[in-house]
């Protein structure tokens, strides 16, 4: 049996209310559309929702942030590819964001 992809992302914005979940909402739906397993992580006005682990990042194929600010512990980052997006990416053409990150890692290797 293959394994199934795995796409995590962190959304956050500076006021951490609509678009931090609208972009969280949006890649969530295109990447299960795509045939990810996904996890999403939020940083709003609430604090972090849904905390990425480190075993999150490690078996991901994918690592987005679609951020308007610098997210909180940002340095679980440091020693991953990450693909930093805007959160009207996120929200108006997450699929299309979503492939066009595909074939940049395709083209990689």
């Amino acid at each position: 049996m293959t394994k199934k992809k795995k796409l995590v992302a962190l959304c956050a914005c500076t006021m951490g209310l609509a678009h931090t979940f609208m972009a969280a909402q949006s890649l969530e739906e295109a990447a299960k559309e795509l045939g990810y397993d996904v996890k999403i992580e939020t940083q709003g006005a609430d604090g972090i929702q849904n905390e990425l682990t480190p075993q999150d990042l490690a078996e991901a194929d994918i690592i987005i942030q679609a951020v308007a600010i610098t997210p909180e512990n940002n340095e679980r980052f440091d020693n991953y590819d990450v693909y930093e997006i805007s959160l009207q990416d996120a929200i108006k053409n997450a699929k299309g964001t979503i492939k066009e990150i595909e074939e940049m890692i395709a083209s990689e290797k």
